[in-house]
């Protein structure tokens, strides 16, 4: 634990996790006497400029957006090093719960509908998330799901300069878009590409490609056709099926137009009569897990 409050406001009690540029905390808002998380670059990242360059974009890119399915952003600081304060949000990564297996195909469509809803918002404020994937997606007790992460996205009205070059690869191979494989300019169906990855490892337990390194996976995404989702699951129905396979179209121009003609497909076949779950709910799973984040 630091000796000291962070800025003299934020007590950090313990580690929730580090990564190669940063380390999140469990911290307490001294001055507004409430929980929070605090993202923190570490010495790594501090070495690297575009990394600092991400970390305070990640802070801007938050604030302009307040939406119920998207983590929120606090306050943005230096003290020795650039912070992040963020809310912070009691569950389970998706990643955790997939472990676990798949999930029933009513959780499935209630949670791909809330990530459509935060990739909605997000979009409609000109930003591309890029790095969509069950890590990324939080699961609360009361089964809300937060997008998490908004470190590598993009500002659609913004120049990217060095920072996102358009040879550069950014994101996690098991999610990524073909344009993104190629170094492509990426837009809002990249992120609808990366959430029939989602989607399809909720409903098959792993993700539509899978190999021994990244290269392999990302010559997959470009290059190969994945096994219809009823393949591997033949009690899914066929019209979340067909949805998944136009998510996962090579060419963005035939993939769904938008995140909110996604969520009314889903809630489309949500309605269809026969469409239950008879699988322990996401819910129910994290509130038997108590504090886990």
């Amino acid at each position: 634990m630091r000796p000291s409050p962070l800025a003299d406001r934020y007590r950090l009690d313990s580690l929730l996790g580090r990564g190669g540029m940063a380390e999140v905390w469990r911290g307490h808002d001294l001055r507004l006497d409430r929980p929070v998380a605090v993202k923190i670059l570490n010495q790594g990242g501090l070495t690297d400029p575009a990394a600092v360059e991400r970390f305070r974009r990640e802070a801007v890119t938050v604030a302009r957006m307040a939406h119920p399915n998207i983590v929120a952003g606090y306050d943005f600081g230096d003290d020795d090093r650039p912070y992040l304060v963020m809310e912070l949000v009691e569950g389970r990564a998706l990643d955790a719960v997939l472990a676990d297996g798949p999930l029933p195909v009513r959780e499935a469509t209630r949670i791909a509908s809330q990530v459509c809803a935060a990739l909605d918002a997000a979009h409609s404020a000109g930003v591309i998330h890029r790095d969509i994937k069950p890590g990324n997606l939080l699961v609360t007790p009361d089964g809300t799901v937060k997008v998490l992460d908004f470190g590598i996205a993009r500002l659609q009205s913004a120049t990217q300069a060095a920072l996102t070059r358009a040879a550069t690869v950014v994101g996690t191979s098991h999610y990524m878009a073909p344009e993104q494989a190629s170094g492509g300019p990426p837009d809002a169906r990249t992120d609808l590409y990366a959430l029939g990855c989602v989607i399809y490892a909720m409903l098959t337990g792993a993700p539509p490609f899978e190999g021994e390194n990244p290269m392999g996976v990302l010559y997959q995404h470009l290059h190969s056709a994945p096994n219809p989702v009823r393949e591997r699951r033949p009690d899914v129905p066929a019209a979340l099926d067909e949805l998944v396979g136009g998510l996962l179209a090579k060419a963005p121009e035939d993939r769904p137009g938008s995140a909110v003609d996604v969520r009314a497909r889903l809630a489309a076949l949500s309605s269809q009569p026969g469409h239950t779950s008879v699988m322990p709910t996401v819910a129910q799973s994290a509130a038997a897990t108590p504090g886990a984040t």
